[in-house]
């Protein structure tokens, strides 16, 4: 292990992509097949594969009391450590050096024995079990090994090297035609498994495999309807932007599985929808969103987040927050069978699966050809008893018809469109230009900056991130959210400046400023909150910009956002209408 942490120190120690790719190809070219899967995977920055659903469980306290009692430290200096870095492993690092005796750096744990702890992490019951497991791996680790074995422990591996780079260093490594790699690592959704077969020269026997999530395709945002068919067109798709949970729902004869956005198994939390879906006669992957829908309607986010984070809930909540699955893509499909349907036993159900193993990847299959074979599934859809829908689909030509069409969907109570190429691949993981995802701003607010905190990541050492508030009817501050998109990397530069004269007190990250600096903010919606002094929290809140011709007095006020929610209450409305029915 202290190998590969001395290779990942060097990568993250250049800038340069091509000397990235050199150092990863020369260290991978020489590994055995079993060191090779485990190096790989962690050079993803995790400690299981992608497509493995197994988390490691183990909070900041946990980690904090362990390297702090191994270091003898006051408790509070890891805290310390990460105030000064912003990074994990880092800290971890700078406190275990406090140690009068570091084991010595060629005697601490494999690649294999680390994986076997993070193993044994993982199925250790409670706190107290997994920080027994934790604190004899870091026993055996230097200081640079502990810092990278708490970076793939916490996913936050922070070293410049995306997942592109992984991918063309493998197909170097190994004398492989890169795409080879890229079509490998997006159906099996494993780089320990794509490194091996690469090594091996197998890439050919790549297989996706149901039940295992693939990472989802991106959009990218583009508000300029001229923009947008520029692009794509002259004619582009066009369907709803739904505001719900993003989920791929995987089928395999009885079973079903529903993941989320971040590959996390999500099934129990909508039982209707696995439900429905285990009568479906056929094996395969659907791409869609979970949405709240009742009395023929999609209703807002801020209904559905009623049942969001519940497992197995109970029969009251799903009357009165209803859920359907909205299909917009297929990315692979089994032989049909009747057993779903037909009556027969589980077993019998079982064993028909079995039979038919076969499922057709369509990733590289046309958007055109992909929605034709969805539609064909005849998915039963909520006008009688089914939980599915397609997303509402048609084609644009024009500027005229796009802004048109943009506003229907506004209507429909959806954030936007989204806007395809018909002829588009589907690319997990990828942000690409086939699709583009068309929003506007709900409303902005010009609100006041009362905090700021240091950034992470390539925002380390900056104040990127601003807490900030409207006036209430006094003339009081109260704290309405928090962003740290939007500006660029020379006005936070600029800016960490000015606050840092203008701070009137400091509490570790986060500062509390002078509050003069006015900013522009856009949101998608305003929900109650009792987060903030205000009462109320804005959705994805992104800065559009300072505001230098405004001061405080001009900010916007708690009145204006409270007027804002009332044109929101559809969905609350339901909610309160929907609990006095079931009272009654």
């Amino acid at each position: 292990m202290r190998g590969w942490s001395e290779l990942a120190e060097r990568v993250a120690g250049t800038t340069r992509t091509s000397e990235k790719t050199s150092l990863l190809a020369r260290y991978l070219a020489v590994l055995p097949a079993d060191e090779l899967r485990l190096a790989a995977t962690f050079l993803a920055g995790r400690p299981f594969a992608e497509a493995d659903q197994r988390a490691i469980g183990l909070g900041w306290a946990t980690i904090a009391a362990v390297v702090c009692h191994l270091a003898e430290a006051p408790a509070g200096a890891l805290g310390a450590a990460y105030d000064h870095s912003s990074d994990l492993g880092k800290a971890v690092a700078e406190v275990l050096s406090l140690r009068e005796c570091s084991p010595d750096p060629w005697l601490g744990p494999t690649l294999a024995e680390v994986a076997d702890a993070f193993a044994a992490i993982e199925v250790a019951s409670g706190p107290a079990a997994k920080s027994a497991v934790f604190a004899d791996l870091l026993k055996q680790c230097d200081p640079l090994t502990a810092k990278y074995v708490v970076k793939i422990l916490t996913g936050e591996l922070r070293i410049g090297l995306r997942e592109g780079l992984l991918e063309a260093a493998i197909a170097a490594a190994f004398e492989r035609p890169l795409p080879e790699v890229q079509w490998a690592g997006m159906i099996t959704g494993d780089t320990g498994e794509t490194a091996i077969l690469a090594k091996e020269g197998r890439l050919h026997e790549a297989r996706l495999r149901l039940l295992h999530p693939l990472k989802f395709m991106l959009a990218s945002p583009a508000e300029n309807a001229a923009e947008i068919i520029s692009r794509l067109g002259p004619t582009v798709w066009v369907e709803d932007k739904y505001d719900g949970i993003r989920a791929q729902l995987h089928r395999r004869g009885p079973t079903v599985r529903l993941y989320s956005r971040d590959l996390h198994d999500i099934s129990e939390q909508f039982p209707e929808i696995v439900e429905a879906a285990r009568d479906l006669p056929w094996d395969g992957i659907l791409d869609g969103e979970i949405l709240a829908f009742a009395n023929g309607h999609v209703l807002p986010f801020l209904t559905l987040q009623a049942r969001l984070g519940r497992k197995d809930p109970n029969a009251a909540i799903r009357a009165e927050v209803p859920v359907v699955y909205v299909a917009f893509d297929l990315l692979a499909i089994g032989p049909r069978s009747a057993a779903a349907t037909n009556g027969t036993s589980p077993a019998a159900g079982i064993a028909a699966t079995a039979v038919a193993t076969a499922v057709e990847p369509l990733l590289r299959v046309p958007l055109l050809q992909r929605r034709r074979r969805l539609e064909e599934l005849e998915l039963p859809s909520p006008d009688g008893s089914g939980r599915f829908a397609l997303s509402h689909l048609v084609s644009a030509d024009s500027v005229e018809d796009l802004d048109r069409v943009f506003g229907e969907a506004r209507a429909r109570r959806n954030e936007g469109l989204m806007v395809k190429d018909p002829q588009s691949g589907y690319s997990p993981g990828r942000r690409g230009q086939g699709w583009l995802k068309m929003k506007r701003a709900l409303a902005t607010l010009d609100c006041v900056v009362v905090g700021v905190e240091v950034g992470r990541g390539k925002r380390h050492g900056v104040l990127s991130d601003y807490t900030f508030a409207v006036r209430n009817s006094d003339g009081r501050l109260a704290t309405i959210g928090k962003a740290y998109t939007g500006l660029t990397d020379a006005e936070i530069a600029a800016m960490t400046r000015w606050f840092e004269e203008h701070t009137i007190r400091q509490l570790g990250r986060f500062r509390q400023v002078e509050p003069t600096v006015v900013v522009e903010i856009a949101f998608d919606i305003i929900q109650r909150s009792s987060r903030h002094q205000s009462g109320f929290a804005l959705r994805f809140p992104r800065i559009v910009r300072l505001r230098t011709d405004k001061s405080e007095a001009d900010a916007d006020t708690l009145e204006t956002v409270e007027r804002l929610y009332r044109d929101l209450q559809f969905g609350a409305e339901y909610l309160v209408t929907a609990a006095a029915k079931r009272a009654r």
